[in-house]
């Protein structure tokens, strides 16, 4: 069960980073939403406090614990994080 939870969640982020951020209070759930995916992959993070857009569904994640992941969708449209 928890395997499809953490789909349904990469989904979401997926759609969410292809969507984009249009408005700021958008900015607040797309920091939400990366560490949602952050912690899906038991990565160490605790928050995400900020994030700067790299690209189309590219975003560089800074946690508040000093972490940084690059968070993206590959070709196959599969949420990857990369710590930095």
């Amino acid at each position: 069960m928890m395997t499809r939870a953490k789909e349904w969640a990469l989904a979401g982020v997926a759609a969410m980073l292809m969507a984009g951020p249009a408005v700021a209070q958008e900015s607040a759930a797309v920091l939400k939403d990366l560490t949602a995916v952050i912690a899906l992959q038991g990565l160490p993070c605790g928050q995400v406090v900020g994030a700067s857009k790299q690209g189309e569904n590219d975003y560089i994640a800074s946690c508040q614990d000093g972490n940084r992941y690059r968070v993206f969708t590959n070709a196959q449209g599969r949420v990857v994080v990369q710590k930095q």
